[in-house]
């Protein structure tokens, strides 16, 4: 059996996120079976992550294993004309038996699109937040600098997945503007559930100024969700980078 890795980019607004739900069409189950058509038996994909109902992907690896020989440089054009426009396949790659998507994954990088405006966007319904009061991206940036580092991120998580540990490591949280656009770009060696959003809502409400950017740090310790900023939209984030031990495509 060979182990193909796809590299891919999707807008997520009409799914249910990436992972297969029972009464929700999502979009895994919809590359799933527009692969099955591709090469001819059933197709079980892992993901790099859950992307939640509404957020983009403008890169995602995803990986399945085929007894089908249909060369990797093939794939991409064969599995687009079975897609919804919305999904493209823009790579294939054989990895190795070992590559697994997600166990694979070094870390992750999402960002999060603010478009601050007193005017909104028409083009950009649904691609990213519509906020019509100014925000001050540099006291944004000091709330941001505090979660960079080995941290408990109880307090940024929302309820709905149980896990092991709530600690993990971000890498770099940055903020910058763009014009209307801020750029909220952050990376880490995993995410839990709502954990970008609830970072990024935490910076707005310190740019609000709700509390002191410098109290990041003390929500943080508290590990109290009611205590940091607001779960923000889904439609300002995109998965935008992912690193890997070995080559994919």
């Amino acid at each position: 059996m060979r182990n193909i890795a796809l590299r891919l980019m999707y807008v997520g607004t009409a799914y249910h996120g990436w992972q297969v739900q029972k009464n929700a069409v999502s979009v895994e189950e919809t590359l799933e079976k527009a692969l099955a058509q591709v090469v001819g038996h059933p197709v079980k994909c892992t993901g790099a992550g859950r992307t939640d109902a509404g957020v983009h992907a403008e890169t995602y690896i995803a990986n399945f294993h085929t007894s089908s020989r249909i060369p990797c440089d093939r794939l991409p054009l064969a599995v687009n004309t079975r897609l919804p426009e919305d999904i493209v396949v823009v790579r294939a790659g054989e990895v190795s038996s070992a590559f697994n998507a997600i166990g694979s994954c070094l870390k992750k990088e999402y960002t999060y699109r603010i478009y601050n405006s007193r005017i909104r966007n028409a083009f950009l319904v649904d691609r990213v937040w519509f906020y019509p009061k100014h925000l001050d991206e540099s006291v944004m940036a000091r709330a941001a600098a505090h979660f960079v580092g080995t941290h408990d991120f109880k307090a940024v998580q929302s309820v709905g997945t149980e896990v092991r540990s709530t600690v993990r490591t971000v890498h770099y949280f940055t903020v910058a503007r763009r014009g209307d656009q801020i750029d909220c770009r952050v990376c880490a060696d995993g995410f839990l559930y709502n954990m970008v959003r609830a970072m990024v809502g935490t910076c707005v409400y310190a740019a609000e100024g709700k509390f002191s950017p410098d109290d990041v740090p003390a929500i943080l310790s508290g590990r109290n969700r009611t205590a940091a900023g607001p779960t923000v939209p889904p439609g300002g984030l995109y998965m935008t980078q992912l690193w890997y031990g070995e080559d994919v495509p």
